[in-house]
């Protein structure tokens, strides 16, 4: 098996994705990653070589995507955006061999220290040019080489998360926990289905767009419709004349489409499922998208140490409030502190076991023992509590963690490198809400003494070292920070 086979058996002519509006059918998909194996394998990279993939939603992330599986290789989908410094950390940690390079991250990957990664071999240019990279459009021309047959236990993708375990850190998912996944989400009558079209704006990089876009339409056979930015206007124009079926989405581009007063209410006449997940939903805006366009918003669960989906309320009654039901071929537990089943009605933390539940953390087993019983549950840290239906509503989550736009921020990695800014002499930092992210970072800072701080320069300091999303949008200088007589922080009481 290999994942990278979904795109065998479907029509030749039917087109699997449409990006900056060029039509690429299965049959020319099959061909380019079949060429680009090629190419690939003929710079001498294969079966367990990591692979970084630094390209936007487009058709070279598809076909690299692919091709990288298709070698038995590992596909490492990093952020085009984060800057250099973060992109050089992760490219150390994963011990990436080659690096995709696409037009988005071509500036950025200038800044990147090639000589500080020792493993890296082999950087490859997608558009423009980079000194002593290899063209993709050269390695595209080829000579095909079949797919390589791997186990289902075999790495397939490393992604970073710091969902449930503190400070970024890569997740290990096979080829089967992908798979089963996919076909974990897809196996109701509603749905994949090989006449779907699929609004592909969730970035790639994230499990969410990787697996749940990405992964089953084209498993389906369905066409996804690729979009590098989100605007409100230009979306609801694809949508339309696109005649997308399908739209999966962050609950902020939710909000905005509800806080679009301009939008037709025939805006979404063509969609017959849109769904949301990776934060909370404001109950508020699913009425509104409900009175304004009809729209009955499915919220599901997940997370990327899942291959993601755990819930869903597609193809059943929707409960607003609720993240829907537990897929079938999952397993989840509702347990108190000591790992004990909860009563039916009370709040517990989601266990998690399945073939979609990961492998680990790369080259962490410490932390890896933390959230992985040794009979396979996955202890996602979230609190939630069902009803007489089976309906899963979640009361907590991971503590500490902050979700901003429904990306993953770790308090602990924002305060590190607060902490590398001269004259920070403490630092703490919290998530509060935003109308538009869901949250917000927050930083409350205590200086050195005789030291004055710029809010805007520590701010700038962040954006060098993180992307954008984990970086403060506010800084509040204080005396001194909340601490327990352990001297643990105590950011409950940051407000």
């Amino acid at each position: 098996m290999n994942l990278a086979s979904i795109i065998e058996g479907h029509a030749a002519d039917s087109v699997a994705v449409i990006s900056r509006n060029r039509e690429t059918t299965y049959g020319d998909l099959r061909e380019q990653v079949a060429a680009l194996r090629g190419g690939l394998s003929g710079l001498g990279l294969g079966r367990g070589d990591r692979i970084a993939l630094l390209i936007g939603n487009n058709r070279h992330f598809v076909v690299s995507y692919l091709a990288v599986l298709g070698l038995g290789a590992v596909a490492v989908p990093l952020n085009p955006t984060s800057p250099a410094h973060e992109i050089e950390r992760e490219l150390i940690a994963v011990g990436a061999v080659a690096a995709v390079v696409g037009p988005t991250a071509m500036s950025t990957w200038r800044g990147v220290d090639v000589a500080e990664v020792p493993t890296l071999r082999h950087v490859i240019a997608v558009e423009g040019e980079i000194a002593e990279a290899t063209s993709l459009d050269d390695l595209i021309q080829s000579a095909a080489v079949p797919v390589v047959e791997v186990e289902p236990d075999d790495l397939a993708v490393l992604i970073f998360t710091s969902g449930t375990a503190g400070a970024p850190r890569a997740a290990m998912l096979s080829h089967g926990n992908l798979l089963a996944n996919i076909e974990q989400a897809n196996a109701s009558d509603s749905g994949m289905a090989s006449t779907d079209v699929v609004f592909g704006v969730l970035p790639m990089f994230h499990i969410f767009g990787l697996n749940v876009v990405l992964g089953i339409a084209l498993h389906a056979g369905a066409t996804v419709v690729l979009v590098q930015r989100f605007d409100p206007l230009t979306a609801l124009e694809t949508i339309r004349d696109r005649k997308v079926t399908v739209v999966p989405g962050a609950p902020p581009m939710w909000v905005a489409f509800s806080m679009f007063d301009d939008a037709p209410r025939d805006a979404f006449a063509s969609v017959r499922s849109a769904s949301t997940g990776a934060a909370k939903m404001p109950e508020e805006a699913i009425r509104r998208l409900s009175e304004r366009f009809g729209l009955s918003l499915e919220e599901g669960y997940g997370l990327t140490e899942a291959s993601p989906v755990v819930t869903s309320s597609r193809g059943i009654a929707v409960k607003v409030g609720s993240v829907g039901r537990v897929l079938d071929g999952i397993e989840v537990r509702l347990v108190d502190e000591s790992g004990e089943d909860m009563l039916d009605g009370d709040a517990g933390e989601i266990w998690v076991r399945g073939p979609n539940v990961f492998k680990g953390y790369l080259d962490d087993a410490e932390t890896t023992a933390r959230v992985l019983t040794k009979d396979g549950w996955l202890r996602t840290g979230d609190i939630a509590v069902t009803d007489e239906d089976g309906y899963l509503y979640l009361i907590d989550r991971a503590k500490d963690l902050i979700i901003v736009s429904g990306f993953n921020v770790y308090p602990k990695e924002v305060e590190d490198v607060l902490m590398e800014y001269p004259g920070v002499a403490e630092v703490g930092v919290i998530g509060v809400p935003h109308p538009h992210t869901g949250e917000a970072v927050k930083a409350f800072v205590v200086a050195a003494p005789g030291v004055h701080l710029d809010e805007d320069a520590i701010i700038d300091h962040c954006m060098e070292e993180l992307a954008r999303y984990k970086c403060p949008s506010k800084i509040l200088f204080v005396d001194q920070l909340p601490r327990n007589v352990s001297g643990k922080l105590l950011r409950r009481e940051l407000i």
